[in-house]
């Protein structure tokens, strides 16, 4: 697909959003498995996954696709991200799962599942963004949440029952803790997650033991709830380090050439930026708040995202 030259507009959010800012961190890539982390402490949704899906024998694909889905939703054009959410919620459609506790059978895009994965997924963007030293007041935080509803919204849940600022989040978090368990599947998987299959013979080369490395980094980037919950430290000084080492990981990613990191989607769309003026974001529950453009420099997270093959799973 043409990324460059279809449907001349910013999307749905556009240069001066907080969101288009937030997602050309480089240190992003880092927050998909800290919300993986997250979403298997909820039973039902790590069930899901597990009898959906070959994340077992693909979760390179999983991952890549989550960064494609995001990709075009954040970057690119109106239609293109409209289509991504339209995908993702026929997908999600036809998709039912057991409850393990319960033997209840359960629809994947209910909206508890769906809000918890999103909420997961939108909270682990920010942090992870804020601790590697973006430095966002609390005012674009908010505003951040409050954008990202138009996320919610297209992969199929009512934007007012997503939290929309920080204080919301955390009230969402506070709720959800007690039905929030590190079962057998759970562990399990966070072993797996630390160990994968890699793709391309990559198993038997140096990328290895590095990524154990930046899977234990993935857990220290949790919140210590969600550590204790694991059976990890949940000490303050586990947080310290982990943001530390975040800042230093994002200064050394920006230190590399911005081409080598922009994508595809990243670059069509500042090209387009560049050709119209639209609004700061284009959503109707747009909070107001400082600029956040874009610098021309900035590197790429999200914005890294490259066009994958197109699978029937998530």
């Amino acid at each position: 697909m043409n990324v460059g030259r279809r449907d001349n507009d910013a999307g749905l959010f556009g240069p001066e959003s907080v969101s288009w800012r937030l997602h050309a961190e480089p240190i992003l890539w880092l927050a998909g498995l800290r919300a993986l982390l997250l979403q298997m402490l909820l039973p039902r949704a790590l069930a899901g996954v597990l009898q959906n899906s070959n994340f077992r024998d693909d979760p390179w694909g999983r991952l890549l696709r989550t960064a494609r889905f995001y990709g075009e939703v954040v970057y690119g054009p109106t239609a293109r991200a409209e289509a991504a959410g339209d995908r993702i919620r026929k997908i999600h459609s036809r998709m039912t799962g057991v409850d393990p506790a319960t033997g209840e059978h359960f629809r994947v895009d209910d909206p508890d599942l769906l809000r918890w994965v999103y909420v997961t997924a939108t909270e682990s963007f920010c942090s992870t963004a804020q601790r590697a030293g973006l430095g966002l007041p609390a005012a674009d935080i908010d505003r951040y949440y409050d954008e990202q509803r138009v996320v919610a919204r297209l992969v199929g849940l009512d934007p007012d029952t997503v939290p929309a600022s920080a204080t919301a989040m955390r009230d969402y978090y506070a709720g959800m803790r007690p039905l929030l368990a590190a079962g057998a599947d759970a562990r399990a998987t966070a072993r797996f997650l630390a160990l994968p299959r890699f793709p391309w013979g990559l198993g038997y080369t140096p990328v290895r033991p590095m990524w154990i490395g930046v899977a234990a980094y993935g857990f220290s980037l949790l919140p210590p709830w969600a550590r204790r919950l694991y059976g990890l430290p949940g000490l303050p000084t586990t947080d310290l380090t982990a943001t530390l080492t975040a800042r230093t990981l994002r200064s050394m990613v920006r230190a590399l050439p911005t081409k080598v990191l922009e994508g595809p989607l990243y670059r069509a769309a500042k090209e387009r930026a560049s050709r119209v003026r639209t609004p700061a974001a284009r959503s109707a529950t747009r909070n107001t708040g400082a600029r956040a453009t874009m610098p021309s420099t900035s590197t790429a997270g999200t914005a890294q995202a490259i066009d994958v093959p197109r699978r029937s799973r998530t």
